[in-house]
């Protein structure tokens, strides 16, 4: 099974060719995969197929208007909605590839359409759709609560406030919240400004741990702070600057949509042996 390795600001993701949906690939084979210690390593696995043949009903109605759909799987091999570091890497991969050209087009992804720009090289933009605002919530660590938003990205997010850096809070365990205001799990960010529009931040990402990234938290997060700054919901907000551990990246709110802006970069590809993944 050949395979490339891919990050965003560091969020780093296994990338599987499928373009005709012939790859049972399962919880147990993600969580393998993706273990750090013996298998390649990553936060997720992004599964390059064409819609129409994911074997997937979100794929499938979306195909008419995408060709590829973003099959994204966090690192304990639970199915996620969608990620916007990985969107980037997973457009970058299909430029690189020959897969599509550079230009503006829309990819399939189990939240909708999400329309990606990039050129030959650089930076990848994709827009996000608007943020949804759900109202408070509730998370703590190390016996500290803390309150933030709501925010939908097409998957779940919690942006935290913190009233210190961010580099000195503990995260090595998953954040503690309320399973019934959180059914299916959540991010949680913590963020604190640094300047005008500039936040620091770091996220506990629900199925993968502690990441060095996040692009859907990224813009959760911008939102959040765009809220806590006096901006209405259907207010233009302007262009944030998030920085993450792996780096930074730009969030631009226009009161209609979000835009997220950053690097997508491939560093290596090679060969899964079949062997090993079955376990044998």
């Amino acid at each position: 099974m050949r395979f490339v390795k891919g990050h965003g600001t560091e969020n780093d993701f296994v990338i599987l060719p499928d373009a005709d949906g012939g790859l049972d690939l399962d919880a147990a084979s993600v969580a393998r995969i993706c273990d750090r210690r013996a298998g390649i390593g990553a936060d997720g696995v992004l599964r390059v197929v064409r819609a129409k043949a994911a074997g997937d009903p979100a794929a499938e109605a979306q195909a008419g208007d995408a060709e590829w759909f973003m099959d994204y799987r966090n690192a304990d091999g639970g199915i996620a909605e969608m990620c916007g570091n990985g969107i980037r890497v997973f457009a970058r991969y299909l430029v690189d590839s020959g897969l599509a050209a550079p230009g503006e087009w829309d990819v399939a992804t189990r939240a909708g359409l999400r329309r990606v720009t990039l050129g030959a090289s650089g930076d990848v933009s994709v827009d996000m759709g608007p943020p949804e605002y759900l109202g408070t919530g509730e998370a703590s660590i190390a016996g500290r609560v803390h309150t933030g938003t709501r925010v939908s990205m097409g998957n779940p997010h919690l942006a935290c406030p913190a009233g210190e850096p961010v580099a000195g809070l503990d995260l090595t365990r998953a954040p503690v919240f309320d399973p019934a205001a959180f059914p299916e799990g959540v991010n949680v960010e913590f963020f604190r400004p640094v300047g005008e529009r500039h936040v620091e931040m770091r996220v506990y990402e629900r199925g993968s741990g502690e990441t060095r990234s996040c692009g859907t938290g990224t813009v959760a997060v911008a939102a959040a702070a765009a809220r806590g700054a006096g901006a209405a919901e259907g207010d233009a907000a302007g262009e944030w600057t998030v920085d993450v551990p792996g780096g930074r990246v730009l969030v631009t709110l226009d009161g209609r949509t979000s835009h997220l802006r950053g690097p997508a970069v491939l560093v290596a590809e090679g060969e899964i042996l079949s062997g090993w993944l079955r376990g044998s």
